[in-house]
């Protein structure tokens, strides 16, 4: 059973991946350009369900890291639609760390994404309604 140090993460798990190697540094550490692009594809894939298509990032707004990730860590990455505009949406997005061999979780970082819908010629589309 997984054991949450610091709360229960926000939203639903939307990727899964493990750190190698080559997401590292010398010292073992993950870069944290790595975590953030796997942030960035979480919020794409959640994203894109919700617009029913193409969508890209428009901003990030402030990230820090409150902890490292290892080699061989788990990176959870959980989104939440936090809210939406005609054109553009707004995620929750955590990343949490499950330690090698563990069942120990820890928040790694969070921040908020916005993504836009695009038309099939690049331009920024509605979101559809839910439903």
């Amino acid at each position: 059973m997984v054991h949450y140090a610091d709360g229960r993460p926000i939203g639903d798990l939307t990727l899964r991946t493990l750190a190698m190697p080559s997401d590292a540094n010398a010292a073992g550490d993950i870069f944290g350009g790595w975590v953030m692009g796997q942030m960035d594809l979480a919020c794409g894939i959640r994203a894109a369900e919700r617009a029913k298509g193409r969508v890209v990032t428009a901003a990030v707004k402030e990230m820090s890291f409150a902890k490292a990730m290892k080699i061989g860590d788990t990176l959870c990455i959980y989104t939440h639609v936090e809210r939406v505009g005609r054109t553009s949406m707004t995620l929750k997005v955590e990343a949490w760390a499950q330690r090698y061999l563990s069942d120990l979780m820890e928040k790694v970082t969070h921040a908020d994404f916005v993504m836009v819908a695009l038309d099939g010629e690049g331009k920024p589309k509605a979101v559809p309604a839910e439903g």
